[in-house]
């Protein structure tokens, strides 16, 4: 249901836990002030870095900082960011993720419908060494970024991606906030908890929606090393191995049902595409970019399959974690253990 008169508040949370990113940081806070849609707050979470907080409490102003006060992990420290959150919606970005000026305007500008419990935008990687030949646009889902074969508008998906991502602060509080079990840890690449979290808001709130508007544009930085082949195929692993854990705890059918289609059309499509064009002589990457495609599926399943062994055996990917968060009430937020 439509109220052309809703003006949303929005928070806005940035989670960073390492200092070789504070450039990037920087610029990420400073394109969030510079948005035509201002936020109501700015909430910059340090996850168990005491000398990255030290250092921002020197340098930055107009932002709520704040230490993770949950498990290490990406997870903990967005339900730190959420429970300060005073807003109707919350917005998350990236440390590495710098937002357009219209960003928020765009995010929020769908909430008008009730229905819709979380929206996300298109991220765009920006490469820092330019894009490697071999590394094919549907394959971008493995540096953090929106590959192709999504939706070109507004449309209603399974899941955001974490990157560029805002949810209703009540829904945020009635799931319980992201599963501790999932998500990055400082460097393991492990992810999927904002995909389990929209199929656990979706679940509990028959008929709404969950909509991706790729208006809403961030520009995720993408280092010279996610761009080798070695990087490919382990992020791959990670992201079969976590999307294991995600079918473990919500069903395979809720959890897998974009990538059996995104396996039956866009890979195939791009990796025809690509022996196409190596074959007429149009681009010389072609072959190269076809076999990584290829590879990047095996690794995939192969770390799926072995994902599912171990969640059958022990029940969590992540020992010393839990794998379900337990509901909250609101701030303080408890935290699974």
């Amino acid at each position: 249901m439509l109220d052309f008169n809703f003006r949303p508040t929005a928070s806005v949370v940035i989670c960073s836990y390492t200092e070789q990113r504070w450039e990037l940081l920087m610029d990420v806070i400073d394109s969030v002030h510079a948005q035509t849609l201002q936020p109501d707050q700015v909430i910059v979470v340090v996850d168990h870095n005491e000398d990255l907080y030290k250092r921002l409490v020197a340098a930055v102003q107009d932002v709520t900082l704040v230490e993770s006060t949950g498990l290490q992990g990406l997870s903990g420290a967005r339900n730190t960011g959420v429970g300060l959150a005073t807003s109707e919606i919350v917005a998350f970005l990236d440390d590495d993720a710098v937002a357009a000026p219209d960003w928020l305007e765009k995010l929020t500008a769908l909430y008008d419908d009730s229905d819709v419990l979380a929206v996300g935008g298109k991220v765009e990687p920006a490469w820092e060494g330019g894009r490697p030949g071999y590394f094919a646009s549907e394959l971008d889902w493995i540096v953090g970024c929106s590959h192709r074969g999504m939706p070109k508008v507004a449309s209603e998906v399974r899941n955001v991606i974490g990157a560029n991502m805002s949810f209703r602060l009540q829904v945020l509080q009635q799931v319980g906030g992201f599963n501790l079990s999932l998500g990055r840890q400082g460097t393991k690449p492990l992810g999927c908890e904002e995909t389990e979290m929209c199929i656990r808001a979706a679940v509990g709130s028959p008929g709404s929606r969950i909509v991706y508007e790729p208006a809403a544009l961030v520009h995720h930085h993408v280092p010279v090393q996610r761009g080798t082949f070695r990087y490919m195929l382990e992020r791959s692993w990670s992201e079969g191995m976590s999307k294991a854990q995600v079918s473990h705890i919500v069903g395979h059918k809720r959890a897998l049902g974009p990538e059996r289609r995104y396996v039956r059309r866009v890979l195939p499509r791009a990796v025809f595409s690509a022996l196409s064009a190596w074959a007429r002589g149009a681009d010389s990457d072609g072959l190269r970019r076809a076999g990584a495609t290829v590879a990047v599926l095996a690794a995939t399943v192969a770390g799926y399959l072995r994902g599912r062994r171990v969640a059958q055996g022990s029940g969590s990917l992540l020992s010393g974690s839990g794998s379900t968060p337990v509901p909250l009430s609101g701030p303080p937020w408890r935290e699974a253990s």
